[in-house]
């Protein structure tokens, strides 16, 4: 199905301006930003398709699957191969065990070691999959000039924090002290949304704790604030895509009764930031978790942190799974993946030996 509403939707976003302005109605101004008309549009086709319920959570399930039908598609010589990752036993799990993942490698960096991006998915530590995270995971890699290595990990409610923080730390260390196992010059991580957020949060937990620390950080629209109100998520709290109710829907679902909000998911409050290796952080204009991630932006580079920041004005959240119809969306990925490209750059070993 979104196979095919994702070419209908790229013949649609291809019309004359004028006729696309019919589509999506009157411009969307708010907060000194205009929506984005092409995203204006998807948002207004994706209304009329999806009715007015609100399925179950298994049912958002399959549906985020297939919704990696929209995202970009074009990705030549990218190979992927599933594999386990070990976990040992912690707070959050009571026998070691392993998470699912693949690695996704670009045919430039086929024969040789390179650099390496541990990512996870967004969904708000409710939904997602490796198969939602495939299409972005083989962009960064294709783009990047990167392995991925796409981890899976374990969601709520079902398993509520810290489980999924627990796996995303635990597949982090692995891959920073099995690196030559993965052939990695550089070990970067990175995540969209929920995912930039367990990304962010097991660098710096595993930084502070372990003395690990990755080479570079990608955060696009992170959560980092949980439990806030007003600003951003007052401003686009209905109609742009993720509202403000379903990020407080996911909260509920991520964090038990009696776990301060803001402790699991927030770096805003630590006093150690400038232990955080250099981040990309990005975020968009229409965005209910807009303030928060820029929040974070200026508390890294406060605590002397190198920044790389860009708001996309016109997007809004979630724009990765939009970049196979929407330009503006497509050269937010491009921006990620370039920043990608150049943040592990300055950490590669230059002596990096090819492989057999």
């Amino acid at each position: 199905m979104f196979g095919a509403l994702r070419r209908a939707l790229r013949a649609i976003v291809a019309l004359p301006r004028p006729v696309r302005r019919l589509i999506a109605g009157p411009p969307v101004h708010r907060d000194g930003q205009t929506l984005d008309l092409d995203v204006q549009v998807v948002i207004r086709l994706l209304g009329l398709v999806a009715g007015g319920e609100e399925p179950p959570l298994e049912e958002q399930r399959v549906a985020t699957d297939r919704a990696a039908g929209l995202a970009w598609s074009s990705t030549p010589g990218v190979t992927s191969v599933p594999m386990d990752i070990p976990v040992a036993a912690g707070p959050a799990r009571e026998e070691p065990g392993t998470l699912a993942a693949r690695l996704y490698t670009p045919a430039e960096v086929a024969d040789r070691d390179a650099p390496l991006l541990v990512h996870f998915h967004g969904g708000g530590f409710a939904l997602g999959s490796l198969v939602s995270s495939e299409p972005l995971c083989r962009v960064l890699a294709h783009q990047a000039a990167v392995r991925v290595l796409s981890v899976e990990y374990r969601l709520a409610p079902e398993h509520p924090f810290p489980a999924g923080l627990a796996d995303a730390a635990s597949a982090l260390h692995h891959v920073l002290t099995h690196r030559e196992d993965f052939g990695a010059t550089a070990v970067a991580t990175g995540g969209d949304s929920a995912g930039a957020n367990l990304a962010l949060t097991a660098a710096h937990q595993l930084t502070r704790r372990r003395g690990e620390s990755p080479a570079f950080v990608l955060a696009m629209y992170p959560v980092t604030d949980a439990g806030r109100a007003g600003g951003s998520r007052e401003l686009f709290a209905e109609g742009f895509g993720l509202r403000t109710v379903d990020i407080e829907v996911f909260e509920r679902y991520y964090l038990p009764d009696g776990i301060e909000p803001i402790r699991p998911t927030g770096l805003l409050e630590v006093d150690d930031l400038a232990i955080m290796p250099p981040c990309y952080v990005s975020t968009a204009g229409f965005d209910p978790l807009r303030d928060e991630g820029e929040e974070l932006v200026a508390a890294l580079r406060d605590a002397g942190v190198p920044v790389a920041f860009r708001r996309f004005p016109g997007l809004v959240h979630g724009y990765a799974g939009l970049a196979g119809v929407v330009p503006t969306a497509r050269d937010a990925i491009l921006d990620a993946a370039s920043s990608l490209r150049a943040g592990v750059a300055l950490t590669t070993r230059e002596d990096a030996p090819h492989r057999a």
